[in-house]
């Protein structure tokens, strides 16, 4: 692999791969669990902090292993062969691919509602409730694009990658500072005003009621888990460090600065929906859309047409940012004899060219099959799971190869490393106990490795 890209590319790319569409979308469902602003923003502070201490941490490992896999290679040189497949194996059976695929069919569902012969087009193909409409063929074709674009060399992905990026990050500041300027009156105080108290809505017609104990407890469980899937993906540029320079430094300094900056926006975010909207207005937006929601208050009919175009913007850029990043774990696992060998070649342009189109191919079969969405809200569980693994891995990497060089210690250590832990068994804890269907599917897609790992293993031993 050339390294190509420099620390702005990497910024670019962690920011990128984290902003697509859930910021838009989740703060709704958040406040029908808590109905609280006090809830809502503690819920977003702490996955701010959950998410820099572990970037913070990752960086000790990056500058260990500064090559291509990234959280891939960190695990299977500090856990062993099978932890490292296991983790590579629920990356392209749903965590990546099936992240491409939600955010490409946020973009076609946000070009409906631009194109509303999209939202009215008839079923390209319907059998029961099986379905092919027409914003899934947006989707796959934007997959496919994308895909195209990054097999024509890493220039071509990266360029897409910092113009899209950069461009979504100025509309989201426009957005903050816009909607700060413009509300007529704030309703963050009446948001504010239950200060501890949480509540959940009784359905359509009904009322608030007040919550506590284990309905709280189970709230907060599945209030995180949108927020948590909203903030994944930064570790996305480790799986290219091959292709970074210097990866030693600026890997970690990408993954700080980058989590830091779109944590900092999320919250932001937050602070406009709650100043301009109400509490219903914000867990019952039309169908989620809590950004739309805003911006028409502040802006009209032109408000809402800027939104659906700054998040057209922002999930094409994470499309993009997923697209180029993954292919490169699979690329690595086919050459640890992991994954199929296939896909090891780079094409005359020196990237992965059939890894991204395997990884390509079967994002657009969970397009086509609808259940993605469930997928990952059922998998953040696996997913913080393999991020607590890692984060542990910094601790134990220092016991067992004390004198291995660290060209970047963690920072503060080992208070990032007890923070993330205590925040990912907290979350892990409460879907275990009070949100149990979010935690199953995820168990049962890493079984499922095992026995492909042990095909994979013994073929490498033949």
């Amino acid at each position: 692999m050339k390294r190509q890209l420099t620390l702005w590319d990497a910024i670019m790319i962690v920011m990128g791969s984290m902003i697509g569409s859930g910021i838009f979308i989740v703060s709704s469902d958040m406040m029908r669990q808590l109905g609280s602003g006090y809830w809502l923003f503690t819920v977003w502070i702490l996955t701010a902090v959950a998410t820099v201490s572990a970037a913070i941490c990752y960086g000790e490992l990056s500058s260990m292993y500064p090559r291509a896999g990234g959280q891939y290679a960190y695990l299977k040189e500090i856990f062993g062969r099978m932890t490292g497949f296991l983790y590579g194996w629920s990356l392209f059976a749903v965590i990546q691919t099936g992240t491409i695929a939600a955010v490409a069919v946020a973009f076609g569902k946000f070009a409906g509602y631009i194109f509303p012969a999209l939202n009215d087009a008839a079923p390209i193909y319907q059998h029961g409730t099986f379905m092919i409409t027409w914003m899934q063929i947006v989707a796959i074709g934007v997959i496919l694009l994308l895909t195209y674009i990054n097999t024509r060399g890493l220039h071509s992905g990266k360029l897409v990658q910092s113009i899209f990026t950069a461009a979504k990050i100025i509309a989201l500041v426009a957005l903050v500072f816009g909607g700060i300027n413009l509300m007529q009156k704030s309703l963050f105080a009446e948001n504010m005003q239950f200060g501890w108290s949480a509540f959940q809505h009784t359905g359509e017609g009904g009322g608030w009621n007040a919550i506590d104990g284990t309905t709280l407890l189970g709230g907060i469980a599945a209030a995180m888990v949108g927020a948590i899937f909203s903030s994944v993906a930064w570790e996305n540029v480790t799986f290219i460090s091959g292709e970074v320079k210097n990866p030693e430094r600026n890997i970690v300094r990408a993954m700080v600065i980058g989590t830091s900056l779109v944590m900092l926006l999320y919250l932001l975010c937050n602070y406009v929906y709650t100043a301009t909207l109400t509490r219903d207005e914000i867990a019952f937006a039309a169908n989620d859309r809590v950004a739309i929601a805003a911006a028409e208050k502040l802006l009209g009919k032109h408000g809402t047409l800027a939104m659906a175009l700054l998040v057209m913007v922002s999930t094409f850029g994470c499309v993009n940012g997923l697209v180029l990043s993954g292919a490169r774990v699979f690329q690595t696992m086919a050459k640890d004899r992991l994954f199929l060998k296939q896909v090891i070649p780079n094409n005359s342009r020196d990237v992965p060219a059939r890894s991204l189109w395997l990884q390509g191919a079967w994002a657009s079969m969970l397009c086509l099959s609808g259940q993605y969405g469930n997928l990952l809200d059922m998998v953040s569980f696996v997913i913080v799971i393999f991020y607590m693994i890692t984060v542990f891995g910094v601790v134990y990497q220092r016991w067992k190869a004390p004198k291995m060089d660290r060209p970047y210690k963690t920072f503060l250590y080992p208070l990032p490393i007890f923070i993330y832990l205590l925040i990912g068994i907290l979350f892990c804890g409460l879907l275990i106990v009070y949100k149990g269907e979010y935690t199953w599917p995820g168990f049962i897609l890493v079984l499922v490795g095992i026995p492909i790992y042990y095909v994979f293993n013994r073929k490498a031993h033949v």
